[in-house]
């Protein structure tokens, strides 16, 4: 009893020492016990080398003490010598390696690494346009903003006058010039001006000549195949009729400085239109035809004074031509009405009216247009008079009466205006024409079913 409960201090304890590891157990199976709590796992393999495998600690627990130890010594050295041949062949993958330790990143064996696609060179970012993309962009501007041509011409004549400096280049900015504003629809009028301030404004002026001469002799060169053009086909046409119309518009708007009094018109294209006109009414196809009839409408006047001031009966020859034409030519039937408008616009001296009397001495006899601006007034029974009408006097009186009669039927005999309910008055205002003719056509029908009734 005393050795079974033992209560002493610490008493428990010295019984369950016995048991521990490296202690002398009970009799039987003190040798399995004490070799299986000295059971130690093997040391731990270097780190390069495959750790060891799992499976010889689950089979210790069903081997005896000493087929485990046996079999362990034999784990251990079968472990150790295939370690120590993959330790081997991992130094030797080391010494044939081309890994560095110092490289700046490691790129797997296989990796394509992206790429960005640089779709815009900065190399030609930064390049300067040429002389044909800088004029294009200004012509393309003005085609496309005509009203500001008079706030930007100028900086666009300050940026060619730094860039235009040799013959060559002038020579180059004509050509563009001249080619755009015979492509360019509806640009010759801009174009013309554009060329008439170049050639006051631009600085260069080389030997073989200035910014108009230069434009003139281009002009030269297509006006010498005037002739063969007008017969050719239709496109040979159209880029005929494009040059008529810009010489024409270059005519009307270039001025060239004289010694002395305005700058004058350039007479020497003067000829040239009227041999182009020539050439046009020699082949007179409907598409020629169209093009000197436009020619006509924006020069004629200019052209008809310019030949009677030189004595020369050249508008005289032109308009004969036309004639013969409608007598003769197969054109269409548009292209002839557009003829005969022509001639009439001509014999009405270009629809402008020479002797118009001044207003202080106007009168309906020696002025037409005297009861031009005069309202209209409609009688009775609806028939309009004016103040050119013989009767107008005694016709606006009878409307007077009227008025006067229905003021009294509806407000009273003077009543109205007594209380402040005269609306002709009312506020201060005369009736527009258009709302006093109304009115008055409200009043006849007024009186019109009154009589009825």
């Amino acid at each position: 009893m005393n050795e079974n409960f033992n209560r002493a201090a610490g008493a428990g304890k010295a019984r369950n020492m016995a048991a521990e590891p490296g202690l002398v157990g009970s009799a039987g199976d003190g040798d399995i016990k004490s070799t299986l709590f000295n059971q130690r796992e093997p040391l731990r393999q270097p780190r390069t080398c495959p750790p060891f495998s799992e499976n010889n600690i689950g089979a210790a627990s069903d081997m005896g003490v000493g087929d485990f130890k046996k079999q362990s010594q034999q784990n251990a050295n079968s472990n150790s010598t295939s370690a120590s041949k993959k330790c081997n062949d991992v130094d030797s993958l080391v010494m044939s390696s081309k890994l560095s330790a110092s490289a700046p990143e490691f790129v797997p064996t296989g990796f394509i690494p992206y790429e960005e696609t640089n779709y815009y060179d900065d190399s030609e970012s930064y390049d300067e346009p040429t002389l044909a993309e800088m004029v294009t962009d200004f012509l393309a501007h003005l085609s496309s903003s005509p009203g500001s041509f008079e706030s930007d011409v100028e900086h666009i004549t300050g940026m060619l006058n730094a860039w235009v400096t040799t013959e060559e280049l002038l020579r180059e900015l004509v050509e563009l010039i001249y080619t755009q504003s015979t492509a360019i629809p509806n640009f010759a009028y801009t174009g013309a001006r554009l060329c008439n301030y170049l050639s006051h404004h631009l600085t260069v002026s080389p030997p073989k000549g200035n910014f108009r001469q230069m434009l003139l002799q281009r002009c030269q060169t297509e006006y010498e195949q005037r002739d063969v053009a007008a017969k050719g086909n239709s496109e040979t046409q159209k880029k005929l009729h494009s040059f008529v119309l810009f010489l024409g518009e270059l005519y009307l708007n270039l001025e060239v400085k004289s010694g002395k009094g305005p700058p004058n018109r350039a007479d020497i294209l003067l000829s040239a239109l009227y041999e182009l006109m020539n050439s046009l009414f020699k082949n007179p196809v409907d598409a020629n035809l169209i093009c000197a009839v436009k020619l006509l409408k924006l020069t004629g006047s200019v052209l008809d004074d310019a030949w009677k001031d030189a004595g020369k009966p050249h508008m005289e020859k032109l308009i004969q031509r036309i004639e013969t034409i409608l007598l003769d030519a197969a054109c269409s039937r548009d292209v002839r009405q557009m003829l005969l408008k022509l001639v009439e616009l001509r014999s009405s001296d270009w629809g402008r009216v020479r002797a118009a009397s001044a207003a202080s001495n106007a009168t309906p006899d020696n002025d037409p247009n005297y009861f031009m601006n005069e309202p209209t007034f409609y009688t009775e029974d609806g028939t309009p008079f004016t103040a050119a009408d013989p009767d107008y006097a005694e016709k606006y009186q009878e409307i007077l009466d009227r008025q006067d009669y229905f003021h009294g039927d509806i407000y009273g005999d003077g009543d109205g205006a007594e209380n402040g309910n005269d609306i002709s008055d009312s506020d201060g205002d005369e009736m527009e024409p258009e709302m006093e003719e109304a009115f008055e056509n409200f009043c006849l029908e007024t009186e019109r079913k009154r009589r009825q009734q």
